[in-house]
């Protein structure tokens, strides 16, 4: 049974919004029954639907907003929009009266207010966009994919430990491993920011979970339980996961769909096509999550349906409920003790780096 909070909910974001924000959360209610929602969109339209929904009815307050931000709104006027539900549900956590939000909404805006707003953790240089992917060892978590186009050698042990923690948390992995995405697994491959990142790393208290450098075809083969790369690499690599599984998906659909032949030829196999189609569910992977924010946001695909946005709030669920947040703070105070003790020079402010970034975070919509 999972202890009482609060997560706040933008109940007008995404594409079927706002019925399966309240179809997800019927579900979600369900599987948490003390769990508590504040539900904000439009005070009218959500009356409405929850008249119909008993479980979110009884589990949601619900906080009038007037205003929407759509998935076409730059990111100017969307922080700008002091009165749209995905702007009072970032002010709800920000002001503690929520431990973390769930949108659909606007990827590019979430990412700008969260940071803004919410801010980031105390230690931590960018926050990070943390996912979880099917691999052929089981599930894996990844980050960056796609909130910080460049990254230094801070950032990346960052992530690193951000990974490690999301991986513990929200996996239940006891000793997650850990690798650094590059164009080799030889230690002398890839930049001198890869290079002094991994070093940092051999010389932490996460040594043991380091693996070293990881190639892209060790991702789907789920070499390490986490990828850590910056958000350029890892949005490329997302949606070229994407893409491939598409492509795959529609092949079937040829063999499978050609006549008399393919049709017999599926029946014989649709036990395993079943199966198959579970494990890549894409509701199974809904909710990335804004890691290194000193609050728990999780976004939602805009696309997915009430299954899909209620697996986002099982993300959100599990962070809060295990500490997320405590746990980084935890382990960045270990990884700087471990700096001190050894005299590691790759863990540093930014702009202490000659590859430090001080311009602010780069945010891409992932």
């Amino acid at each position: 049974m999972t202890d009482s909070f609060t997560l706040a909910v933008d109940a007008m974001g995404g594409d079927d919004a706002p019925l399966m924000v309240v179809q997800g959360l019927e579900i979600a209610a369900e599987r948490h029954p003390t769990a508590r929602f504040l539900l904000i969109g439009d005070e009218t339209e959500l009356t409405a639907l929850l008249g119909s929904h008993k479980r979110a009815r009884a589990a949601c307050t619900i906080r009038h907003a007037p205003d929407i931000i759509g998935n076409d709104m730059k990111t100017a006027a969307a922080v700008r929009s002091r009165k749209a539900s995905m702007r009072l549900a970032v002010d709800a956590v920000a002001s503690g009266e929520a431990s973390g939000l769930v949108s659909a909404g606007n990827t590019g805006a979430l990412l700008a207010l969260a940071k803004i707003v919410i801010k980031s953790l105390p230690g931590i240089d960018r926050p990070a966009m943390c996912a979880i992917s099917p691999s052929a060892r089981g599930d894996m978590v990844m980050l960056d994919l796609g909130a910080n186009v460049q990254c230094d050698v801070r950032n990346l042990v960052e992530f690193a430990v951000m990974g490690d923690v999301f991986a513990r948390t929200v996996l239940g992995l006891t000793a997650p491993t850990i690798g650094l995405l590059n164009v080799g697994s030889e230690d002398v491959k890839g930049d001198d920011t890869l290079r002094d990142a991994a070093e940092v790393l051999r010389a932490s208290h996460i040594a043991p979970q380091f693996h070293g450098f990881v190639e892209g075809h060790d991702i789907a083969a789920g070499t390490v339980d986490v990828v850590v790369t910056d958000g350029f690499t890892g949005n490329v690599a997302l949606k070229t996961g994407e893409g491939a599984l598409k492509l795959i998906g529609d092949f079937l659909k040829q063999i499978f769909g050609g006549g008399i032949a393919g049709k017999i030829a599926y029946l014989l196999v649709r036990p395993g096509m079943d199966r198959l189609r579970e494990w890549l569910d894409p509701r199974r992977y809904n909710g990335a999550v804004m890691v290194g924010l000193n609050g728990v946001v999780v976004k939602s695909h805009g696309g997915t349906d009430a299954q899909g946005f209620a697996h986002a709030v099982d993300v959100a669920m599990d962070m809060v409920t295990h500490r997320f947040n405590d746990r980084i703070r935890e382990d960045l105070a270990r990884i700087a003790l471990d700096k001190h003790e050894t005299g590691s020079k790759a863990v540093t402010d930014a702009g202490d780096s000659p590859r430090g970034i001080s311009d602010g975070p780069h945010l891409a919509t992932a």
